[in-house]
């Protein structure tokens, strides 16, 4: 069965685990409905996951090579119960081989890694969408520089993973500004930058639609929605992985009135 490849949103630290907020306590709930569902809108239960979090960045592209990672809570300030999340799902060191050796073949260097451990961009969305980590997982970083061409070719690279039923998500956010999280001035251009990925992602055609992506800094509302370009570098993999497959605009909610969305490609 052919995979699709993902560009999800992983929310906000351990989110999905904590009380609900006071103010709104809807507040992570579409979200997390989306994650729960995301199993049923796949073809067949994958046989193992390719995770691209936000929340590692080397200087070439690097596989988590561990057969049985433990968890990075790499987030501050939340309840104790938060740093007691399990999600002991196997490692993929033999598919960790593989995507090396396509990477190789790419023309793009990359390296392993067997200390780090599961960041909350892997272990929080996946603990929601399949909460018996019973399937193996092999994390791939990010590259320094975070160039988007860059991360569309190494996309493309891990594209045959696919036709092995080998599901391949980039886990980030759509909007990531956190000083302007609770400002409503960011509400106008997160929804004009949400709005030009949804027209670049699901109608572009697949050249013009790589082209973009490259050039995504020049997009309405992109830097107000991205000072930074980590959280949007998974999206970039996940859409070169997606080769000539038009998008499918899977999700579409908001934090603090900030549009986020997922898409897949399939």
């Amino acid at each position: 069965m052919r995979q699709p490849s993902i560009f999800l949103p992983h929310g906000g630290g351990p989110c999905f685990f904590m009380d609900p907020p006071r103010d709104d306590p809807q507040r992570w709930v579409s979200m997390e409905n989306y994650l729960r569902a995301m199993p049923t809108m796949l073809p067949t239960r994958p046989s193992a996951l390719v995770v691209i979090s936000a929340h590692w960045e080397q200087p070439v592209p690097t596989v988590l090579n561990a057969a049985a990672p433990g968890l990075f809570y790499d987030y501050s300030g939340f309840p104790p119960h938060t740093y007691r999340l399990t999600y002991p799902a196997p490692g993929a060191p033999a598919l960790g081989d593989r995507v090396r050796a396509l990477l190789q073949d790419a023309g793009i260097a990359s390296g392993a890694d067997s200390t780090r451990d599961y960041d909350h961009g892997v272990f929080v969305p996946l603990k929601v969408s399949f909460p018996d980590a019973d399937i193996p997982i092999l994390q791939l970083s990010l590259q320094d520089g975070l160039d988007p061409a860059r991360h569309i070719a190494i996309g493309r690279a891990l594209a045959p993973l696919r036709d092995d039923n080998i599901l391949i998500i980039g886990s980030g956010l759509s909007f990531h500004n956190l000083p302007a999280l609770a400002d409503p001035r960011a509400i106008a251009p997160a929804a004009a930058f949400d709005a030009w990925l949804v027209e670049t992602l699901c109608a572009a055609a697949p050249q013009e639609r790589e082209r973009r992506l490259a050039q995504w800094s020049d997009a309405p509302g992109a830097r107000e929605s991205h000072p930074e370009a980590e959280h949007l570098l998974p999206l970039m993999v996940a859409a070169g992985a997606g080769l000539d497959d038009k998008g499918v605009h899977a999700y579409s909610g908001t934090i603090f009135g900030k549009a986020v969305s997922a898409f897949h490609f399939q």
